[in-house]
């Protein structure tokens, strides 16, 4: 594989692979393994139908062109206010769930010492940690995300090694069809690559051949991991009892008791450390991602430079929303990635289809790319959109 294409392949997973992927095994337990790998391959099919029409509307705009002036050149004003709003939502919903997971893996590592702080000063000690490399920019949080990111896949790896020898494929839990409902938009997330598009084509100086193998490659290995992630937790734990998946999904602290629930199934010492640092990697890469995005939106859309005083009104803005969420409801860690996938599907799937059904039939823009369907497949791609979005709205209601 070519240098730079697998350094593009490495974007795409860093940027899809994170907090969410230990959500995935506890939100879609109720729906059993087998219709979530059904669901897993039809979110992944339309998030990169999304993602490819993402690029076939950016490749008919100047270099440079972000989803924000994408959404103005094709759809006009409340193309950019719809924009505006679900990327902001989006990213404020994503960083709760992973400060709220942080807080938790914080909180288990203290207990661990038997040391017990109140959570809101769990939630405060993360983000003041972390997001003082966030508040340096964009050269520490890439040193520090490399390291982890390469610790993160050898402790995959790891993880799975050791619970290989707890496996009994006739264990995977059957589950119902609506019972995988709530973990829908946990999956959407999961999914959510196609926002660093914009940046890919420059990064590939506009190379189309590249950028679609990029795509392709980069969504397809996260399908692969989540599926073989979810069998194995969903496999080697059981759904009833203490440390069942249920009981997980109800608890306060879902990260810590996945972690605790491994740890008690291999009664091992290294398995112990390699889920522990697992988890906290996840969350760490994950706020570390969408931190920085969060804080650089901030900065281009209040035109606040970073420095001086600037650099702490942005960090002000970026952090103080989300953690005040978490200090007030702690246990919302898969709730807002339920959240962050509604307004997933409209940044990221419903808006690049009306992006591209403007650029081809009304704005008559010319793109080196266009993805194969027509309108077809266009008008096939708003009305799952619709669906998903309804199925969001009924399961964040009820």
């Amino acid at each position: 594989m070519d240098f730079k294409l697998f350094g593009g392949v490495l974007l795409i997973i860093g940027v899809s692979v994170g907090g969410g992927i230990l959500a995935l095994p506890i939100a879609t337990v109720p729906g059993g393994f087998w219709p979530t790998c059904g669901l897993l391959l039809l979110c992944w099919s339309v998030m990169t139908a999304g993602a490819f029409l993402l690029l076939e509307v950016n490749l008919a705009l100047p270099d440079g062109s972000n989803l924000i002036s994408m959404a103005k050149a094709t759809l006009g004003l409340p193309g950019q206010v719809l924009a505006w709003g679900s990327y902001l939502l989006l990213l404020y919903a994503l960083l709760s769930a992973y400060i709220a997971g942080g807080t938790d893996v914080i909180n288990g590592l203290f207990q661990s010492i038997n040391l017990k702080l109140p959570l809101w000063v769990d939630s405060i000690l993360f983000v003041l940690i972390f997001g003082y490399v966030v508040y340096h920019g964009v050269k520490s949080v890439d040193y520090l995300n490399r390291g982890l990111m390469t610790g993160k896949l050898a402790l995959y790896l790891l993880l799975l090694a050791s619970l290989s020898w707890f496996v009994d494929l006739h264990d995977l839990p059957l589950g119902t069809l609506p019972g995988l409902l709530p973990g829908m938009t946990v999956v959407i997330t999961s999914f959510g690559y196609a926002i660093i598009l914009p940046s890919l084509r420059t990064y590939f100086n506009g190379d189309v051949k590249m950028l679609r193998r990029a795509i392709f490659i980069g969504s397809l290995i996260p399908l692969l991991l989540y599926v073989v992630w979810v069998a194995m937790v969903q496999d080697v734990l059981a759904l009833e009892g203490e440390h069942g998946l249920l009981a997980i999904g109800r608890s306060a602290a879902p990260v810590t008791a996945l972690s605790d629930a491994i740890v008690a199934l291999t009664q091992s010492t290294v398995v112990s450390i390699a889920i522990h640092l697992f988890a906290s990697i996840c969350m760490l890469t994950s706020f570390l991602g969408v931190s920085l995005s969060l804080s650089d939106f901030l900065s281009d859309g209040l035109a606040i430079k970073k420095e001086g005083v600037g650099r702490i009104k942005i960090a002000l803005a970026t952090f103080i929303p989300s953690l005040l969420i978490i200090i007030f409801y702690p246990a919302i860690f898969i709730k807002a990635l339920s959240y962050a996938g509604i307004f997933c599907v409209i940044l990221l799937m419903l808006l690049p289809v009306l992006m591209a059904w403007s650029a081809r039939y009304r704005k008559k823009l010319i793109s080196s790319y266009h993805l194969f369907g027509g309108a077809f497949l266009l008008s096939i791609l708003i009305a799952v959109s619709v669906v998903f979005l309804a199925v969001g709205a009924y399961v964040s209601v009820y």
